[in-house]
C-alpha cells in the first residue's frame, strides 16, 4: 500500500520511561569563512579575545591577510567560584 505524501501524520510522543535523545553536536567550529579583503572563503585562525562572565569571546582571523572575519562567544562549562 502506497502512502499519500500530502497526508499529515502525527509524530509519536516518547514513552514516559524512554531516555531522551541528546543533540548530535553542541557547538560548531569554523574552519573556513569568507574574507572581504581576499574575496574568497579562506582558512581561519581562532584567537581568544576576552574572558567574559557569559563565556570566552574568540575572534576568527583570515590566515592569509590577518583581517577579522568573525567572532564567537563560547559558552562552555565554567569553574564555579572563579569570579
Amino acid at each position: 500500500m502506497q502512502q499519500n505524501p500530502y497526508t499529515y501524520t502525527k509524530q509519536r510522543r516518547p514513552r514516559a520511561g524512554a531516555p531522551r535523545q541528546e543533540a548530535d553536536f553542541n557547538e560548531l567550529e569554523a574552519l573556513e569563512l569568507y574574507c572581504g579583503q581576499c574575496r574568497k572563503a579562506v582558512p581561519v585562525r581562532k584567537h581568544l579575545l576576552l574572558v567574559l562572565p557569559e563565556g570566552d569571546k574568540y575572534e576568527y582571523r583570515c590566515q592569509y591577510c590577518g583581517s577579522k572575519v568573525g567572532d564567537k562567544i563560547d559558552k562552555g562549562p565554567r569553574i564555579k567560584g572563579f569570579y
